[in-house]
């Protein structure tokens, strides 16, 4: 484990007191307000503190261990990916979330399309109880990425170490937070190669499925110059479009929905690119957060040095704020 990783590890662990009283403030400012309306009318998050929610110096460690060089890249099946894996089993483990029988860890295999052998992939997943249990939010990031091509690590920083760090900033709010709604959060592996985490996911789920009221999925969150987050789904789910609206209102972040219909090319549309759409043919309804394709995707400059720091605290925190209003309002979908 390089010194980085193992530093990154430590502050994790020795920053959880601190955070449990920052997050117990957050409950205080998070307080349920009402557009008028009655049961159409969403309910938000009243005075949002994009501060606190995300303890961002956690969240840059995060992001930076986890596209680190001694990743190699985090290609699916490479002791890279594995690597990748103990780190967030690490943080899982340590948060207080629980997994669904012994183990965070569910493996999987698959056939791979380019030469017909067979990959073992591992998801990792875990949930927190929330106050009823009916319905349940899944929150979704993969964590591999493309390895090592001609020599070149392809560090993978925003696609997708962005959404996978802030899956675990996300953990870290509710499970000092009390949700709810039971939340479930999985770390899915090789979606590179086909979505194939959130097919054995979907195929093999370690709990019924028709739970699930809606699946949020996060991949690439930490690079745009131009402060625009895409939240696509809501052309196919209509329902959701108020709560994106609400949290739209509320960021200081561009938030737009979009780029969930073939036009104006079938290239704009992402229903399909993530792995929420392996849950969408499942008819199980999804909002997935991402920023446009920028100069270092699927290249070996996607680097942490890229990023754009700023709009990535305020992009995790815009998704935490939209799991906060799904998880208050689940009844009404």
């Amino acid at each position: 484990m390089s010194p980085a990783v193992h530093q990154a590890i430590i502050e994790r662990s020795t920053a959880i007191v601190i955070r449990m009283r920052i997050l117990s403030l957050v409950l205080l400012l998070a307080v349920a307000a009402c557009f008028t309306g009655g049961r159409s009318g969403p309910l938000v998050i009243a005075e949002p503190r994009e501060d606190v929610l995300v303890d961002s110096a956690m969240l840059m460690a995060d992001i930076g261990a986890l596209a680190a060089d001694s990743m190699q890249g985090r290609a699916t099946g490479t002791e890279g990916n594995a690597m990748a894996r103990r780190y967030i089993l690490s943080a899982f483990q340590r948060s207080g979330v629980q997994p669904f029988g012994n183990s965070f860890e569910r493996p999987f295999t698959f056939t791979s399309r380019r030469d017909s052998t067979e990959i073992s992939g591992v998801n990792v997943v875990g949930w927190v109880a929330g106050e009823t249990s009916d319905k349940v939010i899944l929150v979704t990031a993969h964590y591999d990425h493309v390895g090592v091509r001609n020599g070149e690590i392809y560090n993978g920083a925003d696609d997708n170490a962005s959404g996978s760090a802030a899956l675990l900033a996300m953990i870290q709010h509710f499970a000092y937070a009390m949700p709810h709604h039971t939340i479930v959060f999985a770390a899915l592996d090789a979606e590179e190669m086909g979505l194939q985490g959130a097919r054995a996911f979907v195929n093999d789920p370690p709990f019924d499925l028709a739970a699930i009221s809606v699946v949020v999925n996060m991949d690439m969150l930490s690079r745009s110059e131009s402060g625009e987050l895409y939240v696509a789904g809501t052309s196919h789910y209509p329902q959701l479009a108020q709560y994106v609206d609400s949290v739209a209102a509320l960021t200081s972040i561009k938030l737009t929905k979009g780029h969930d219909t073939p036009n104006p090319t079938p290239r704009d549309d992402w229903t399909n690119q993530s792995d929420h759409g392996a849950f969408h043919a499942k008819g199980i309804p999804f909002l997935y957060f991402g920023v446009e394709d920028h100069p270092g995707y699927h290249k070996p400059t996607d680097d942490v040095s890229d990023i754009t720091p700023g709009f990535y605290i305020r992009a995790a925190s815009a998704v935490i704020m939209a799991v906060e209003v799904l998880d208050r309002n689940l009844a009404r979908l």
